[in-house]
């Protein structure tokens, strides 16, 4: 929290640009009318969080609210700066998605001792924010290996050695992961021979899915746990000429995930609801302004995507 002043400068100045946004399911928009909201983000590469981000200028926008989002390029120091010059630029209210879920802590406390209700999206902050706003990764991640162990007995006999691609860096990513191994276990054929480090940017991904199926070349299913790992994970299958022998489930639906799914090689995606949990977040923050009862969690659902049922999504992913 106690970051250089120079920092401290550059991060307020990247907090000025912000849009007049927001939301539907909130009512009372006279007192939500110049309401300042600020919604730090992990980054701005993936679709995942951009889909977020305009779900939450949807809502503010509705309400006449202004929403200013800050892109912390994957770095949790910068979200923690962010967070607490916010504080002192006294805006209403804060969201986060967090990239460290315990180092993010403090600086709720603070924004709670300023009387700054804060909302966190997606990653599971037990700490003093007000709300929280997204999936159970961990449960999802156990689902999608428990769907993956059912097509490894159903459709590879039963064994399989499965690679992985995350995020380490990421809380989130490694919840899916954790989960992903339970539901895995199912299939006692099933074993997880590699797991790399996508680090949650696209090319560094696919450079690391290339390394893990080149160094096993036994692997027939790869799981990817964030939408730079998938796309990475798609581009490195299919510049291998793999697409006949690893068969990929992951999250986050893309283009190429979805050509993917078209061609067979992709098995199944988790597809979230980015734009429902940017809405939820912001419609959730003005209630507590407005003193209006909020659930403590609010659960935003989601969808295996499989090649039976991607049709409904074609649209969004031209």
């Amino acid at each position: 929290m106690n970051a250089p002043l120079k920092l401290r400068r550059m991060t307020a100045a990247a907090l000025t640009l912000a849009a007049a946004v927001t939301m539907f399911g909130f009512t009372d928009a006279a007192n939500a009318a110049g309401k300042k909201i600020a919604l730090v983000q992990i980054n701005q590469e993936a679709l995942f969080f951009t889909q977020m981000d305009e779900g939450a200028r949807k809502a503010a926008k509705a309400a006449g609210a202004d929403l200013a989002i800050f892109n912390s390029n994957n770095d949790p120091t910068a979200q923690n700066n962010a967070i607490e010059t916010y504080i002192q630029q006294k805006v209403d209210a804060i969201l986060v998605v967090a990239i460290d879920v315990n180092g993010i802590k403090p600086a709720i406390t603070e924004a709670k001792k300023a009387g700054i209700p804060v909302v966190a999206i997606d990653a599971i902050v037990n700490g003093d924010n007000d709300v929280q706003v997204g999936v159970d990764n961990k449960k999802v991640g156990t689902d999608i290996g428990q769907y993956t162990a059912d097509y490894i007995k159903k459709s590879l006999g039963g064994k399989a050695e499965v690679g992985v691609v995350g995020a380490l860096n990421s809380f989130i990513q490694n919840l899916r992961l954790d989960g992903f191994k339970t539901g895995l276990a199912s299939a006692p054929g099933a074993k997880i021979v590699a797991t790399v480090d996508g680090q949650n940017v696209q090319d560094q991904a696919q450079t690391a899915a290339e390394n893990l199926i080149s160094g096993n070349p036994n692997v027939k299913v790869v799981y990817a746990t964030g939408e730079p790992a998938l796309i990475g994970l798609v581009a490195a299958v299919s510049a291998q000429g793999a697409t006949d022998r690893v068969k990929i489930v992951g999250w986050d639906l893309s283009a190429q995930a979805i050509k993917g799914l078209d061609q067979g090689f992709v098995t199944a995606v988790v597809q979230q609801d980015p734009e429902g949990e940017g809405k939820a977040a912001v419609n959730a923050a003005l209630k507590l302004l407005a003193k209006q009862p909020v659930e403590k969690n609010i659960s935003v659902p989601v969808t295996i995507v499989t090649k039976a049922n991607v049709a409904q999504y074609r649209a969004v992913f031209k």
